[in-house]
Order: C-alpha cells, then sequence, then structure tokens
C-alpha cells in the first residue's frame, strides 16, 4: 500500500530517484515508526510522515517524523553522533543520549566509559536592567579530551574556552557573540544548539535535543525580541537543578565568583 509519505528534493538528491521512488511505493518504509521528531509513535500508512535523512560525514541514516512535527529535510550532525545512534538502532549498545561532538565522557582506566550528558536548562536572565532569554548548559559527569583517559580531570570548560566561549566572572555583562554558532528553536520549542561545521560545510548540531524541549512564552518572546540567546556553561556540579529562576541565577553568581562559568552570546536561529 502506498505510504502517506513526503520525501523533498533535498532528501531525493541525497538518496536518489530509485531509492526515493521505491519509498514512495511503500518498499524499505515501515508502516509504524517513532517519530525522530516528538519520539511518539507515527503510522505512515494512517498519517502523513516525512523523511528525514540524518548525514554525517561518512554515514547516513533516514528516518521517519510526523509530518506536523518537521518538514522532510537533510540534517547535517556529528558523525560521532550518527554512529552512536547507528549503534543503538542495531542494539550493540544501549540507547542514550548523544554527547556533544569534540566532547568525550571521562572514561578512567579500569572503569567502563559512561557516557556523560548535557543538561540544558531555560530561564531568563537580568543584564543592565534588562531581561534576556539564556541556556545554561552542565553535564553530568566530568568531560575528558577526546583520546585521554580523563586522568587529567574535568576539562569541559577548558575546551569551550578553545572553541570560543569567555570566561565570566560577574553576571553584569553581556557576553561576546560566538560567530557561527546558533540556537534552534522551531515552533516555539528548542531543538538544538548548532555550531560550525567543519571546513566551512553546513552547521552541526553541538548538542540535540531528543525529543523538542518546550521554554515558557516568557523566554520565547524575550528571545523573538533579541534574535539573541546567551549560553552559561559550568562543569558537572556547578550549578543542579534549581526549580526558580532567581535560584538558578544565585546558583550562576556562585559559579562566576568561583571561576567556574564561561559564556557566549548566540544568534536565534527560527522562531
Amino acid at each position: 500500500m502506498p505510504r502517506m509519505l513526503d520525501v523533498s528534493e533535498d532528501v531525493r538528491a541525497e538518496i536518489g530517484d530509485a531509492e526515493a521512488d521505491r519509498l514512495l511505493v511503500g518498499d524499505n518504509t515501515p508502516g509504524s515508526y517513532d517519530c525522530t521528531s516528538c519520539r511518539t509513535p507515527g503510522d505512515s500508512e494512517q498519517e502523513r510522515t516525512s523523511t528525514v535523512l540524518f548525514v554525517g560525514d561518512e554515514t547516513a541514516v533516514l528516518a521517519f517524523a510526523h509530518a506536523t512535527c518537521i518538514p522532510s529535510q537533510v540534517v547535517q550532525v556529528a558523525e560521532e553522533q550518527l554512529q552512536g545512534a547507528v549503534r543503538s538502532i542495531t542494539g550493540n549498545e544501549a540507547e542514550h543520549p548523544e554527547y556533544p561532538e569534540g566532547l568525550s565522557p571521562e572514561s578512567p582506566e579500569g572503569l567502563s566509559p559512561e557516557q556523560a550528558v548535557l543538561g540544558i536548562t531555560s530561564g531568563l536572565v537580568l543584564i543592565d536592567d534588562e531581561l534576556h532569554p539564556a541556556l545554561v548548559v552542565e553535564p553530568t559527569g566530568a568531560i575528558a579530551r577526546p583520546g585521554t583517559d580523563g586522568s587529567r580531570g574535568d576539562e569541559f570548560l577548558q575546551l569551550l574556552l578553545e572553541q570560543g566561549f569567555h570566561p565570566v566572572h560577574r553576571m553584569d555583562q553581556m557576553p561576546a557573540v560566538l560567530h557561527g554558532w546558533s540556537i534552534l528553536l522551531a515552533m516555539g520549542q528548542l531543538h538544538a544548539v548548532l555550531q560550525p561545521g567543519t571546513g566551512g560545510g553546513a552547521p552541526v548540531a553541538w548538542w540535540q535535543a531528543h525529543a523538542p524541549l518546550q521554554v515558557t512564552e516568557g523566554w520565547r518572546t524575550a528571545a523573538n525580541k533579541s534574535q539573541t540567546v546567551l549560553v552559561f556553561a559550568a562543569p558537572a556540579g556547578a550549578i543542579g537543578q534549581q526549580p526558580r529562576e532567581d535560584l538558578l541565577r544565585d546558583a550562576l553568581d556562585r559559579a562566576a565568583a568561583g571561576g567556574l562559568l564561561v559564556a557566549a552570546a548566540m544568534p536565534l536561529a527560527g522562531t
């Protein structure tokens, strides 16, 4: 039975006309699927479905999504993230959130590696009597430099400084803009933090939500007004889970005073 499938021109160009036509007539297309955007079940025989092609440096994975969630498109992602997703799909490792490109979880010798996951909290921060939309990034564990065994300790902040983030000692100044990076907001939900691709290529996801994250109306309004989001980052344990924005601000102030905070301003992509 033909599927209610959308295949964009970009996806068709990547997979070829023959494969695209096979998908459209129902070959190689699962009737049911888990939406790659909202992670809830979908059925390509009953509802419009988008084909989404995730492309890394060497690997490509075709996924499906509700057409009401995202349109059919090609998404550039880090090869490391894509390989992790492939291993999860094929059962070679337990499914877990990806870690950002260029960072790897600490794996001391003699211990099995554990995946460090980036936690992201959205909130409004007051600078110069104006509320600014902000994201606070904090890993669940220590981050080691790729190719090392973690014996040098947590290098999360140092790796971010090398990518253009700046130290924050006081929360009364706007962070500098980090060119080439951006915050992807779609349909009022947070999807990803994007960084420049290698060799001037298309942006890739530094962090990507497994399911779009809801933000408050106030946060979205402030972001649409300024078209800029402030991104603060701290090592594991420096901020913690704060239930209110005033407590989050107090934690940011403490991290800044202790030299445990870096930040950058990033333009908003989407609405």
